[in-house]
């Protein structure tokens, strides 16, 4: 008998689980306290790069990292100081065409 059924876990014996995504604030938070374990104490994400990063991801932290990183790349690629909303336009742009 087969315990793993597809679709029920992505490997097996690792089964799947749902939570919820975290709020704005949280992924505000989340992000900051990342860039602080980086060695960064200013702000390098603006609030509508956040919130643009926060709403796109639904708050969910795999998606809050891959964002963040690409909007990150967009920026210095840009010659930002800080990962502005239009930045984080080309990260949703660079992550949902792949």
């Amino acid at each position: 008998m087969d315990l793993w059924e597809p679709g029920s876990e992505t490997l097996p014996g690792h089964p799947t689980a749902s939570m919820p995504g975290m709020t704005s604030e949280e992924t505000t938070s989340y992000l900051r306290h990342h860039l602080t374990l980086a060695g960064r104490s200013d702000t390098l994400y603006s609030d509508d790069a956040a919130a643009l990063i926060h709403q796109t991801s639904r708050g969910m932290p795999r998606a809050v990292n891959n964002l963040a990183v690409q909007a990150l790349v967009a920026a210095f690629a840009a010659g930002k100081a800080i990962v502005d909303e239009s930045s984080a336009r080309a990260a949703v742009a660079e992550v949902t065409t792949e």
